[in-house]
């Protein structure tokens, strides 16, 4: 049975920055997100997504080094049922990794 990830509409908004391409991440085991030449300022969050499953790198990279970051399966899956609510972002929105 998938394990589902809780994200805020904080996350969301990465996500969306994700799909748009504005997004670059970094290598490293707890990687890093820049959003338009930016660090993102709840790293903790860009994280969360990427453990989630939800980002990744689109290739590899060192630890410092920044790369373009992409959406996983999951991640284009939630942004699709989240556009297709009536509300189009719930309170709190649920991914299944």
């Amino acid at each position: 049975m998938p394990a589902r990830v809780s994200i805020s509409r904080r996350e969301l908004a990465m996500l969306h920055a994700v799909a748009a391409g504005r997004a670059e991440t970094t290598g490293s085991r707890e990687p890093d997100l820049f959003i338009d030449g930016l660090a993102c300022c709840d790293q903790s969050a860009a994280r969360h997504l990427a453990h989630a499953g939800l980002v990744r790198a689109t290739g590899p990279a060192t630890a410092a080094q920044r790369v373009p970051a992409e959406l996983t399966t999951p991640g284009r899956v939630l942004i699709a049922t989240l556009a297709s609510s009536p509300t189009g972002s719930p309170p709190r929105a649920t991914a299944q990794r």
